[in-house]
């Protein structure tokens, strides 16, 4: 006879994390510059936003968005603690490098 499973009660399990996600207030942004594009295709724009609520009221930090955008364009996001890193000026992608 094959051995009876031992079936783990999952209606619990899980929430904590995604609560804890959901669970923080979104904050609003505004779009003060354009630092460049990023990417494999420049589909990504990285850009310089104002936070306007929530706990780091005022300030300004470096964000990836994708899709349009332009300054003055109001942002909706889910964390503010996280920060985008620099865009390199030189990017060197391509053929040719090395060879």
């Amino acid at each position: 006879m094959a051995k009876q499973q031992k079936i783990k009660d999952k209606t619990g399990e899980g929430k904590e994390s995604s609560k804890s996600l959901s669970g923080r207030e979104v904050v609003n942004a505004l779009v003060e510059s354009f630092v460049g594009r990023t990417g494999a295709r420049g589909e990504v724009t990285q850009v310089i936003v104002k936070i306007l609520s929530g706990r780091n009221e005022s300030r300004s930090m470096r964000r990836n968005v994708k899709g349009p955008v332009k300054i003055g364009d109001l942002l909706t996001l889910r964390e503010t603690e996280i920060e985008a890193q620099r865009l390199r000026g030189n990017r060197g992608g391509g053929r040719g490098r090395g060879s």
